[in-house]
């Protein structure tokens, strides 16, 4: 397949955060539970359009949720003021 060279893969068990879990959790639910909120495609195009220096400063959930958001803010699903809400909330 295409893109860039990023060496071998590590097969290795990986450590993951907590938050990397939520985001995997709500990847499963949106794209599999009701395929109408979240395309496969969408999250792949969206994550492709950051750009190369967003790609290479983003670890691989947050261009998730990247991806994620914008899609749920297309759809109206959330607003941006909803989003910096929780945002706010989750700094304190």
């Amino acid at each position: 397949m295409g893109g860039l060279a990023a060496g071998p893969v590590d097969l290795h068990e990986h450590h993951y955060e907590h938050w990397e879990r939520r985001v995997d959790a709500l990847m499963m639910l949106l794209t599999f539970r009701n395929p109408s909120h979240l395309r496969v495609d969408e999250l792949r195009q969206n994550i492709e359009a950051l750009g190369p220096i967003a790609y290479d400063q983003l670890g691989y959930y947050e261009r998730w949720m990247h991806s994620v958001t914008q899609v749920l803010v297309k759809r109206g699903l959330i607003t941006l003021d909803e989003l910096g809400i929780k945002m706010e909330e989750l700094d304190r």
